[in-house]
Order: C-alpha cells, then sequence, then structure tokens
C-alpha cells in the first residue's frame, strides 16, 4: 500500500519555524498541525508566541487554539488530535506538514507510537490507593524492582507514570521500558521528510532573548494575570510552560520581575540545547542550518522543495 505524504518542519524554539513553514505551505499546497505543547491552549498566546490569524495569510492550522488552559494535553492526546487532523488534510487533497519543537510529540505521530493508553485496570486503582496511602517513593521503589530502566527514566514524583509501568508490567509480565523501546524501532508509516532548521547558537540565544523582551513589551505579565484570575494555578499542564511558570512566580512574589525574565531567559536557552540534543538523536532528519543557506528563506525553501521533490513527496 502505498504510503500517505507527511512533512515535518521543526527545531529549536525561536528559530524561525512559523514563517518558513507559512511559505513551505503555501509552495507545495500543504496544511499545518501544530506540534507545540502550549500554542494548542486558548487565552495563552503571547507566551506561547502563538502564529496569529494574520501571519497564517489563509493557511489552516490545527492544534492551534483547540483546549482550555485546564485541560490535559499529554502526548497521546496529542497523536489523536494530529491524526484526525491529518486525515482531514488528506482528504482535502493537501500535504499535512507537522510544524512545532516538541520532539517527543512528533516522534509519537511519525512512528506512530503505541502507548498502550487503555482503561484503567482494578490493579491501576490498587495502585493509585497505594501512592496515596504509602507514598510517590514507595511506589516508585516497586517500580525499580520489576523495571529499573523505567525507574531511571521517571521521577518518583510523576506518579502517574509510574502507575502505567507498574500497571504494564503486571498486565503484560513485560517491563514498558522494552515495549517503548520496541516502538521507537518501528518503520514510520509514511512517506516523509524530516526537517530541522537550525541557527548559531549565539545568533539562536540572542533570538530567544529579544523574544522575551518582545513578550513582556506585547504585554506577558497581563496575560498570566488574566490566567489566573481565570482560576489557573502552577499544578495544571498548560501553567507548566515557559514564560508562565517564571511569571506566576513573580506575581506570588518569589522573585522580582528583572529575576523571572532573567529566570526565563535562561531556561529558554537551556530548553533550546534539549531540544536540539533530542533531534541530533532521531533517525533520518534533514538540518537545514541556516548560515549555510546565507540565513536566507528563499534559499533555504528552494532546497527543501528540491528534497521533496527526491523522495517524491510533491
Amino acid at each position: 500500500m502505498e504510503k500517505e505524504p507527511l512533512i515535518i518542519l521543526t527545531g529549536p524554539t525561536a528559530v524561525g519555524k512559523t514563517k518558513l513553514s507559512i511559505a513551505l505551505a503555501k509552495a507545495v499546497g500543504g496544511e499545518i498541525i501544530s506540534a507545540d505543547s502550549m500554542q494548542v491552549y486558548r487565552h495563552m498566546d503571547i507566551g506561547s508566541a502563538k502564529i496569529r490569524p494574520e501571519e497564517m495569510q489563509g493557511v489552516p492550522h490545527y492544534l492551534v487554539d483547540e483546549l482550555e488552559p485546564w485541560e490535559e494535553f499529554h502526548v497521546v492526546r496529542f497523536q489523536q488530535m494530529a491524526k484526525e487532523a491529518a486525515g482531514k488534510i488528506r482528504h482535502r487533497g493537501h500535504i499535512p506538514i507537522v510544524v512545532g519543537g516538541t520532539g517527543f510529540y512528533i516522534q509519537a505521530l511519525l512512528y506512530d507510537i503505541d502507548f498502550t493508553e487503555n482503561e484503567a485496570s482494578p490493579y491501576r486503582q490498587e495502585l493509585e490507593a497505594l501512592a496515596a496511602g504509602r507514598g510517590a517513593a514507595w511506589l516508585h521503589g516497586e517500580l525499580e524492582k520489576v523495571d529499573p530502566e523505567s525507574a531511571a527514566a521517571i521521577h518518583e514524583n510523576n506518579v502517574k507514570r509510574v502507575i502505567r509501568a507498574l500497571e504494564f508490567y503486571h498486565l503484560t509480565g513485560k517491563k514498558i521500558s522494552e515495549h517503548n523501546e520496541e516502538q521507537h524501532e518501528k518503520e514510520a508509516p509514511y512517506q516523509y521528510a524530516y526537517f530541522v532548521l537550525n541557527e548559531d547558537r549565539a545568533v539562536l540565544y540572542e533570538r530567544i532573548g529579544r523574544r522575551i523582551d518582545r513578550m513582556l513589551e506585547e504585554g506577558l505579565v497581563d496575560e498570566v494575570m488574566r490566567l489566573r484570575d481565570m482560576g489557573c494555578r502552577r499544578g495544571m499542564v498548560s501553567m507548566q510552560g515557559l514564560g508562565y511558570k517564571e511569571i506566576l512566580a513573580y506575581l506570588d512574589g518569589e522573585y522580582t520581575l528583572p529575576e523571572a525574565v532573567e529566570i526565563l531567559k535562561r531556561d529558554t536557552r537551556h530548553f533550546a540545547k534539549r531540544q536540539l540534543t533530542w533531534f541530533r538523536r532521531e533517525r533520518d532528519v534533514i538540518w537545514l542550518n541556516k548560515e549555510e543557506y546565507a540565513c536566507s528563506e528563499d534559499r533555504i525553501l528552494a532546497r527543501m522543495l528540491e528534497i521533496l521533490q527526491e523522495k517524491e513527496i510533491i
């Protein structure tokens, strides 16, 4: 059976994916699926560097402004929503273009990873009760006994994932770490090109600093105050995002505003570094280093189109 086409455009935060993605979509007849863990939320525009309607230039976008901040968004939900969006795009005769910097989400979609999320078993309820009674550290110790690899990868405070790993072992007799490794080795069910846009590190860090300064000028503090007034609190998945947790800490009196901004800039630089480390580990990625194209979007786009033709995606 012929594989469906899929284009991925990713890279570190603030590298310039948004503008290039619009040019690419217009050139190939594509529609965009956001692989961003924050832009899916309504009311969170400034801190997430969300694409504005006028920037879309008529290109349809999916997984942008689809959930309320108090709703949970995780890799399994992303996978479900992205697959549904890709089906709609293909039905319209267009090519899905996945754009965003959340590498784990991209991997989950590209290789159709099975996270074995199913209905809660009675054993899961038993584990939840044990976690409440004996504590997260005890539960993590139980996981260490049966699956030390997963225990090393999952923090003891992430009780949900610890429970999931223990439940998987109980139901299948198999370590979830082995299952996940097998899933990562799967062949992608798509005819795809996986582009990673990159920039000289010093230039990228400068871009990050400027972007954060611009967010503050545009009203990031007011945006976080509005979210707090709506009932958004630190424990929510949405409020763990860069820009939101730091400003919340400032509003709660933990830092001065200059301290919160400096922490935000530092943590965003660290985040960009982690993103690049992730993409270097991935298979079959095509690096687009901006300096090799004299930082010309037209040249980068021309090279992307050449590669897409060679791969018979367009």
